[in-house]
């Protein structure tokens, strides 16, 4: 059970970062006790040496002036020894043929002689052992070349590098017990916005998204995170609102043509009726069908946009033939209703995209303009160039206009403008058409902008990338020339 809670806990960031918090601590505590003792003890062994060869000097000059009696010579040593004693401190004193003249009582057996020294008899300080020996020759004049050893235990030099060292282990086992509780405490307040951002979603709901993450004002990293993700639930929010709106309105929408077809049939089941007035019960439920077929493909082609499946077949196409075939099509509806249709195309010119979606798009805004231009009034439609080479179609009406309120809403789905804009005889539109018209320019990485003054007319602008033949986009939105 303890060990399941141990391993539970190691899953918490919090945990882990004080572990490793402590880890790293260690770590460097280590290597710091690692460079103190290699330092202490060089430095110690440095001053052992020099102390070393100094006391070989004195005892050096101390048998060049004793040399010519023998007992003070030896005297001389051994209170030199004594008093080194604590250090085990020993003192050797050669003949100039090699043999061992004197001895102090800690000394090692006769240590071999070395061959390099300098011109004043000085040999290097050398390891023998569990000691560290100084060597020179008595070279003063009509003296006998006596060769004086001084040496050190080791033990002593490593005493005195754990006596340094004492302090530096208890303080580093200190910083190591102590690394953890302070990387946990330090753990816990950096991932404290973390923490938050943890409630925060916990609370969060498909229908309540209105809590938002503190922003600290520290400008960090966390903070930056909080602001992206309360950005992205802003946008989440917008996302699903649209959706409930377009939910409740396609509703909306759906429950008249449906409720008229149901009105109509329990009209013709209520009683005995003529064939002329079947046939005209069934047109009517027929012309209600054909309304609701269109609203259905209208929101089927909405919520392909909304997944950004909207263009099916992208292909390099000639909008100048697109424009111009279209213009055929709404020339014989225009003159019906007493209204003038010019088409003008300065020159072929070729995008990337899906034929029909294009198709849609011109025949949208011909529709629109026809339709809200009073007989005697005109529709203009010219493809052409702009300044950097992009390909752009313009439909201009002298219609009744739309005003400032409507032309900021005029994209919307379900929106619709003033009743004063309808048709007589014609049947209200779904308010469906500009929203997906705007869709299709969009996932064509188009623009689509419009003017209008209420009374003189309304013009919509399409401005489309040029087409890039080489190739394609592999997901099937069109690449655009450089």
């Amino acid at each position: 059970m303890p060990f399941a809670r141990i391993k539970a806990a190691s899953y918490y960031l919090r945990v882990r970062l004080a572990v490793w918090y402590g880890g790293v601590f260690a770590g460097l505590v280590l290597v710091a006790l690692v460079v103190v003792y290699e330092g202490s003890r060089y430095t110690i062994i440095q001053e052992t040496d020099q102390r070393l060869l100094e006391d070989a000097k004195e005892t050096a000059q101390a048998v060049a002036q004793l040399h010519s009696d023998r007992r003070r010579v030896e005297e001389m040593l051994a209170r030199k020894a004594d008093t080194h004693t604590h250090e085990r401190m020993f003192l050797q004193l050669l003949e100039p043929d090699g043999k061992l003249s004197w001895a102090s009582k800690e000394a090692p057996p006769l240590i071999p002689e070395q061959h390099q020294h300098d011109e004043e008899g000085v040999f290097p300080v050398r390891e023998f052992g569990e000691f560290r020996v100084a060597q020179r020759y008595v070279t003063f004049p009509d003296v006998p070349r006596y060769l004086v050893r001084v040496g050190a235990s080791q033990a002593q030099i490593n005493a005195a590098v754990w006596n340094r060292m004492r302090v530096m282990t208890v303080a580093g086992l200190l910083v190591v017990i102590l690394a953890p509780l302070g990387g946990y405490w330090v753990a816990g307040s950096a991932i404290q916005p973390l923490t938050n951002i943890l409630q925060t979603a916990s609370r969060l709901r498909p229908t309540q998204l209105a809590d938002r993450l503190p922003i600290r004002g520290t400008h960090d990293e966390l903070d930056q995170l909080s602001t992206t993700i309360n950005r992205f639930l802003d946008q989440i929010g917008e996302y699903l609102q649209s959706k409930r709106e377009f939910v409740a309105n396609a509703a909306h929408e759906l429950r008249s043509p449906l409720a008229a077809i149901r009105s109509s049939v329990e009209v013709a089941l209520g009683a005995e009726r003529s064939t002329e007035e079947y046939q005209n019960l069934l047109e009517t439920v027929a012309d209600e069908c054909a309304q609701l077929t269109s609203l259905v493909n209208q929101l089927l082609l909405l919520a392909e946009s909304g997944a950004g499946h909207i263009l099916r077949h992208v292909e390099v196409l000639r909008l100048d033939a697109l424009v111009e075939a279209s213009g055929d099509m709404f020339r014989g509806v225009a003159e019906e209703r007493g209204v003038a249709l010019e088409v003008r195309i300065d020159e072929p010119m070729q995008v990337c995209g899906d034929a029909s979606s294009l198709r849609q798009v011109i025949n949208n805004l011909l529709d629109n303009a026809v339709k809200y231009t009073e007989p005697g009034g005109a529709v203009n439609v010219t493809a052409f160039r702009d300044g950097v080479g992009r390909p752009v179609l313009r439909v201009a009406d002298t219609g009744c206009g739309i005003s400032k309120h409507d032309l900021t809403h005029v994209f919307e789905r379900f929106y619709r403008g003033d009743k004063s804009r309808e048709r007589e005889g014609r049947r209200r539109g779904t308010g469906l058409g500009l929203a997906i018209t705007h869709a299709i320019v969009q996932a064509h990485g188009g623009t689509i902008e419009v003017e209008s003054e209420v009374g003189k007319g309304t013009t919509f602008t399409v401005t489309l990338p040029p087409a890039t033949l080489t190739k394609q986009a592999d997901d099937g939105a069109p690449q655009s020339a450089a």
